[in-house]
């Protein structure tokens, strides 16, 4: 079969064909432990049961409809997710950056309503928003900037954990704080307890709207249902995406407060957003995440899984990192390597910045599965010294 497509990835050559909980399998037979659940998104695994039948169910009853009218899907969807993150108003989309894109206008709007010239958005170096011009210009990494300039203004980036520039940028002229609890695409940096919570004060006592940016930290991957619940703090904003509907495409902008009404008629649309189908597989994820005991296990496992790591003192492995299961390797060889050789033994992995092996198993892999999946990691370790 011809590959038409555009080479915008740099691709394994791996054709999958099907998969089951935490196995995938290859057209040629081989079966992988999955530990990338496609970068965070099938939180519940593969060919989960429950899923799989709300989707075929809710296809032959109703896939899609205008937002000019409603369906139960999506009426149950938002008081749901308000219900789990103590949010009071949602607008649903398709992915992350448009996520994110709809939290910068909500922003926007309400410190231009305050100020015409408050409209500043402060973000952290080492972050990543999206891929559209907008959330590009939010993400504070050099690399992802090259060639797709020139950038919408008005998009500050601080150090993370410097409390002092972070204060300093929080000026007047600042409308909103876009942070990811946990920092994925650039090595699985969660950020300190303290630093949020200094960062959730700032923004309360200036005005100025914290959005915390969930969409591959969140939905229950870290053991809880919001990764910035972990340090006692609540976001004015926050975004999901990813592994909210379990692999159909979604997005969520929740918020509270004053953030909650600042969209009006007209402001922001989503043709595909809040369909019936992503909003009824969303569904089966929040009540499977809401099971007694689920979140508390995906903490549990991976607490297990970074203790295991670390017991190696593996020499090419620094540090061991992360919460829950979004987990990050910092190695002394190129990552894409270690990546490679866990392929050929039957892992997948995700690599993430410079110098990171990054794993993101399903939050439904269990026990023997995380073992098995790291004794391929370590052999491919070993193998790469």
């Amino acid at each position: 079969m011809k590959d038409m497509f555009m080479d915008t990835y740099k691709r394994t050559g791996l054709v999958l064909v099907k998969g089951s909980g935490s196995v995938l399998e290859a057209e040629d037979g081989r079966k992988y432990l999955d530990f990338a659940s496609g970068i965070g998104v099938n939180s519940l695994g593969h060919g989960h049961p429950r899923l799989a039948a709300a989707i075929a169910e809710q296809a032959s009853r109703l896939i899609h409809v205008s937002n000019y009218y409603q369906s139960r899907e999506a009426l149950a969807l938002a008081e749901e997710l308000c219900a789990a993150t103590g949010m009071e108003a949602v607008f649903l989309c398709n992915s992350g950056a448009e996520a994110n894109e709809g939290a910068i206008k909500i922003a926007r709007k309400r410190g231009a309503s305050k100020d015409r010239g408050r409209t500043t958005i402060v973000t952290l170096r080492g972050s990543f928003h999206g891929r559209t011009i907008a959330t590009l210009a939010a993400t504070g990494q050099d690399k992802f900037h090259e060639q797709f300039g020139p950038f919408p203004p008005g998009f500050i980036h601080v150090e993370a954990e410097d409390e002092a520039a972070l204060e300093a940028a929080l000026g007047s002229d600042a409308c909103a704080l876009i942070l990811e609890p946990i920092q994925g695409e650039s090595g699985v940096i969660p950020l300190s307890d303290g630093y949020l919570r200094t960062a959730a004060r700032l923004c309360a006592q200036r005005d100025i709207l914290l959005v915390a940016d969930e969409v591959q930290c969140g939905a229950g991957r870290t053991g809880s249902f919001l990764a910035s619940s972990h340090a006692g703090i609540k976001p004015d904003i926050v975004t999901l995406a990813k592994g909210l509907a379990g692999g159909v495409p979604i997005g969520a902008i929740l918020a509270r407060g004053g953030a909650a009404g600042v969209l009006g008629k007209g402001d922001h649309g989503s043709t595909f957003g809040g369909n019936p189908l992503a909003s009824a597989a969303a569904r089966v994820v929040l009540a499977e995440l809401g099971k007694a005991g689920f979140l508390e296990a995906v903490a549990a496992k991976g607490e297990r899984a970074l203790a295991e790591i670390r017991s190696w003192k593996h020499p090419l492995v620094k540090e061991a990192r992360g919460r829950g299961l979004m987990l990050g390797l910092v190695v002394s060889c190129a990552p894409d390597k270690v990546k490679e050789l866990c392929l050929r033994h039957g892992l997948l992995v995700l690599t993430g910045g410079a110098d990171v092996v990054r794993l993101l198993p399903p939050l439904v892999i269990s026990e023997a599965e995380i073992d098995r999946g790291l004794g391929l990691l370590k052999a491919a370790l070993d193998e790469a010294k």
